[in-house]
């Protein structure tokens, strides 16, 4: 089962992920839809991380490579809905200063 929902928005795309991202198929998912997106007219997207419930370093590393085609072909990556642990990490590692953060889907999707 997918781990990743892709709903497309006007001039963009919502990545809705789910559960764990532990390096294993659900990550490689993850890896290949940014790739994807990010040589597509669809390359402003919003990563939803609602209902993601772990991060490992192999999953953060496929999310700074993300960050890196999409701006590098001129689009924009952003995420939402943070729980606090994976908040708290991303603060840690310094990545908040790298990586847009909204609270809500909404205000994700207005940012773009």
């Amino acid at each position: 089962m997918s781990k990743i929902k892709i709903e497309e928005q006007i001039g963009g795309v919502v990545l809705h992920l789910k559960g764990d991202f532990v390096g294993g198929e659900e990550t490689d998912e993850l890896r290949e839809t940014l790739k994807k997106l990010a040589t597509s007219k669809k390359n402003k997207i919003v990563v939803d991380m609602g209902k993601v419930t772990y991060l490992n370093s192999t999953a953060l590393g496929v999310l700074i490579s993300g960050y890196a085609t999409v701006t590098k072909n001129g689009g924009t990556i952003v995420l939402c809905n943070l729980d606090k642990s994976i908040e708290n990490l991303f603060v840690l590692t310094k990545l908040s200063m790298v990586f847009p953060i909204y609270s809500s889907l909404e205000d994700a999707i207005k940012s773009l």
